[in-house]
């Protein structure tokens, strides 16, 4: 029988030892996310395999040239202090950009490891910890034995052993990123949830002031006595104020407290009926079950939010509202019998909202819990509202959610507020996560939040939206960047363009315009309206054949000559007032200051 080769059963020995390693280093690492125990634990499985007593990990941070000594055992414990890159074995480590083996410790520039301590030192080992390419901390061994020598093979055995360190910082820093982030939704969540309900609080608080107003005016201009009337705007102000408060502080519907559902709505139609003579009527079908309590306040708010819209734009004579208990889901009803709406004109005619009705609103309190909203609506024929939400909603998970995440950059912190309010009411699946000043705060804000869309304005202090342009592409190439613009004849356009941004707004453009570019943007696609892609032509070109109309043209041609308005009126068979328009037309698509910069253009072209 062979007898069994000593160094081939040490070699066997070590591998399995390395194995073992190994798979209880593995084992630390499955769902843990704390730093520092996790790091401990890797050090003293890789001292044990190595043979050694004393050794640090640290973190390292090349941006700050900086590093942190995370993990110290067996070494003068300085643990959580920071050192400069240009000092120790991990400043050696960086330097080299890989590993680094001493045969004395004293041999290694700006130690920290003094006293009598230093002198037991000896043989000196450090690896990086890298992950994607980068040096993110560093991993050091010391003996304490004279003759130990660390050769390439140990630096090959430790530098796997510091994938493993790299794990665990990777997976500390991403968790920490994750409660950040997770953080910051709830907080965004909730500052939504209260804007929704304080917008609808307030209005129908104000529509019941108004119409209350309204009649004191009409008492006073027939000799009657408005006192009551009065009495009822100012009680009618009390209960919004209370409303208000209450939202604030996240409670719900004051109606919802001692009532059912089903009551509560009886009191809101009872409100729609003393509040602008409507018939109204209420029917439950089905039997009322166990509802969530936000899907009962959702539907309350649903139905108030509809009234209120009835009773302030509708004209209506009756309104009727439905109740239906499912197995699955509830549904309600708002029909009114008032002058309606064309449904296809809110997104075909963007620049003319329909102000007022807060439809977004409606359809966002439904798709917070899964549900749907359906608008029915014929002009003259009055107005359905159909609401379907879920008995039971499943709990909500943000990142099953996703929603265009927005960076506002602007240096008028009124201006950011208008911004924020207008994109969340224009269009529920942007979220704001974030409101700056200045580029130098953009960048640290984009750092942080990556953001799907940067809007930003144009003329911010010190940076201007092109170098804030150029500066994000630079660092992520998938940077969307919009730009708020005063004009589309101003001359950075082009640069802006040039530096990859993704689109232009003008300042004085709507919330549906702004939210439609933003989402355009996010989707990796440009829109501009078909003016604005003129006049921007025109502006870079110079060029104006393709935009003016033939009339527009003929009068170019007689202002270049110099002639007045009411020549040319005479010379073309109309009225100098027309003339005027098509002049000013002219002047705006040409970019001309007056008369005379035109004509000069003229003379520069023959």
């Amino acid at each position: 029988m062979k007898a069994e080769n000593p160094i081939e059963h040490s070699s066997a020995e070590s591998v399995r030892a390395q194995f073992d390693t190994l798979a209880a280093m593995a084992g630390d690492l499955a769902g843990h996310f704390a730093l520092e125990p996790l790091l401990e634990r890797i050090l003293r499985h890789t001292l044990e395999l190595l043979g050694c007593d004393q050794g640090s990990i640290c973190t390292v941070d090349e941006a700050a040239g900086s590093y942190r000594k995370e993990v110290d055992l067996g070494v003068g414990c300085q643990s959580g202090q920071v050192f400069p890159l240009d000092e120790g074995v991990t400043g050696e480590v960086v330097r080299a950009r890989g590993s680094v083996i001493f045969a004395e410790y004293v041999q290694v520039r700006g130690g920290h490891i003094d006293g009598p301590e230093r002198a037991l030192l000896h043989a000196t080992i450090g690896v990086p910890i890298r992950w994607s390419g980068s040096i993110i901390g560093a991993c050091v061994l010391f003996s304490r034995d004279p003759e130990r020598r660390f050769t390439p093979a140990d630096a090959v055995l430790l530098e796997r052993f510091a994938a493993h360190a790299a794990i665990a910082i990777t997976n500390a820093r991403l968790h920490a990123v994750a409660e950040d982030r997770a953080r910051e939704a709830a907080v965004a969540a909730e500052r939504e949830r209260v804007v929704r309900d304080v917008h609808d609080t307030v209005g129908r608080g104000l529509a019941d002031i108004l119409l209350n107003v309204d009649e004191a005016d009409r008492r006073v201009a027939t000799g009657r006595d408005p006192r009551s009337a009065l009495a009822q705007a100012r009680t009618a102000a009390r209960s919004a104020l209370s409303e208000t408060q209450r939202t604030v502080l996240g409670l719900g519907p004051e109606p919802l407290d001692s009532h059912s559902l089903s009551e509560a709505i009886a009191l809101e139609l009872a409100w729609a009926e003393s509040a602008a003579g409507l018939q109204t009527r209420l029917v439950v079908v089905g039997e009322p079950g166990a509802l969530a309590a936000e899907t009962v306040r959702q539907l309350f708010r649903i139905v108030q939010e509809s009234l209120t819209n009835v009773v302030e734009h509708a004209a209506a004579t009756s309104v009727r509202v439905g109740l239906v208990y499912g197995d699955g889901e509830v549904t309600v009803l708002v029909d009114d019998d008032g002058r309606g709406f064309d449904v296809a004109s809110l997104s075909q005619a963007p620049r003319r909202p329909l102000r007022g009705l807060g439809l977004q609103g409606l359809a966002a309190r439904a798709q917070h819990l899964g549900g749907t909203v359906h608008i029915e609506s014929t002009p003259e024929w009055g107005t359905r509202v159909r609401a379907e939400l879920p008995v039971d909603p499943p709990a909500r998970d943000e990142a099953s959610h996703a929603r265009w995440r927005v960076l506002v950059v602007h240096s008028s912190a009124l201006i950011r507020s208008g911004l924020v309010r207008m994109l969340g009411q224009a269009e529920p699946d942007i979220q704001v996560v974030g409101e700056v000043p200045d580029a130098e705060s953009a960048v640290e804000a984009y750092d942080l939040l990556r953001p799907n869309v940067v809007l930003a304005d144009l003329d911010l202090p010190h940076v201007d939206g092109v170098q804030l342009t150029a500066h994000l592409r630079a660092a992520d190439p998938n940077a969307r960047i919009v730009l708020l613009i005063g004009s589309v004849t101003d001359d950075r356009l082009l640069g802006a363009t040039g530096v990859g941004a993704a689109g232009f707004i003008e300042q004085d453009s709507d919330a549906a315009s702004i939210a439609r570019s933003v989402v355009a943007a996010a989707r990796g696609d440009l829109l501009l309206s078909p003016d604005f892609l003129s006049r921007f032509t025109v502006a870079l070109t110079g060029s104006t054949a393709d935009t003016l109309t033939a009339r527009e043209r003929e009068v170019r041609a007689l202002v270049e000559l110099g002639m007045p308005d009411k020549s040319i009126a005479s010379e073309l068979g109309i009225s100098v007032k027309t003339v005027e328009k098509h002049v000013g037309s002219v002047l705006r698509k040409t970019g001309a200051a007056n008369r005379t910069a035109l004509a000069g253009r003229s003379s520069l072209h023959r």
